[in-house]
């Protein structure tokens, strides 16, 4: 969370279960002091009511041995942090390290994410790395919409982020791929997002340039399989069991990204497949998933 260079103001006052008013004060070094307004450090107050899911809420939270009572209002105060969306935000505003980051595309729930600051301009978050096989990705469907793996290794960062990171604006979604021969290859498309739970994270992606071929056209529109929820176009057995991933499934695949990692080169219709790149289903070794906002 970025915290805005504001001038001292009125701590915010808020009601508690008696009906007394009371001021939101933490002491030295909180975001909100009684004598001096608004600090650099965000307060309790702030750290709860500045999240869009809890206005409109009250709360009891104990925290460092003291509860305070929290009444957030309906909606967002002026003093509100404006909060970093994603990784191109965060390279626009001087970040050019990549690494580990925490944003908030929504005003949702902030999460942590893995920023490319060096591919292509800067500014990507990652949100799939294959590298080394460390990481199980035949699971369940709970996982793949939640995320799991390590940011700074092998991992997915769930489905519910993914959408909360593409739902809005335009977005561009790049591939990184490569091989046990070290070479390398790249798909780019104009056009990126991915839709919200309640219709599977349907897949929207287009305009493709690159040097892997577009192993993503075949895979477009279709909603996200696991093993345990089955919704490819197959009309009988499940994409996901049969070759050990979850992706947006067709009928099957042009590309199995989440497929079986093999330490070694592997002409494999279960592993980790981009068949555009050579034509053959060879596992790779590398590959990682990231997107930028267009505007």
């Amino acid at each position: 969370m970025v915290c805005p260079d504001v001038k001292p103001q009125a701590c915010p006052q808020v009601r508690d279960f008696e009906g007394n008013t009371i001021t939101i004060d933490e002491g030295e070094g909180s975001y909100c002091m009684a004598s001096t307004g608004y600090k650099h450090e965000p307060s309790l107050f702030i750290r709860t009511c500045c999240n869009s899911s809890n206005l409109g809420q009250a709360f009891s939270i104990k925290e460092t041995g003291i509860t305070q009572y929290i009444f957030c209002p309906n909606k967002y105060l002026k003093s509100c942090p404006k909060d970093t969306k994603d990784c191109k935000s965060l390279f626009e505003d001087g970040n050019t390290t990549s690494g580990v980051y925490t944003v908030n595309p929504d005003g949702g729930t902030p999460f942590e994410v893995y920023c490319d600051m060096e591919t292509d301009g800067g500014g990507w978050t990652v949100f799939q790395r294959r590298q080394d096989g460390s990481v199980d990705f035949y699971r369940n469907w709970t996982d793949y919409e939640n995320g799991f793996g390590d940011l700074t290794g092998e991992f997915w960062l769930g489905l519910s982020k993914i959408h909360r990171l593409t739902k809005e604006g335009s977005n561009t979604l790049r591939v990184d791929l490569g091989d046990f021969d070290n070479s390398t290859a790249y798909a780019n498309y104009s056009t990126f997002s991915v839709s919200d739970g309640s219709t599977e994270y349907i897949l929207a992606v287009g305009g493709y340039s690159g040097t892997a071929g577009d192993s993503m056209n075949y895979q477009n529109g279709r909603r996200f399989s696991t093993r345990d929820n089955d919704n490819d176009e197959r009309p009988e057995g499940n994409c996901a069991q049969w070759y050990t991933g979850a992706w947006w499934y067709n009928g099957c695949y042009r590309s199995n990204l989440n497929g079986r990692y093999f330490n070694t080169s592997t002409n494999n219709q279960e592993g980790i497949i981009w068949f555009t790149w050579k034509n053959v289903h060879n596992s790779l070794k590398f590959t990682e998933i990231k997107t930028r906002h267009n505007n």
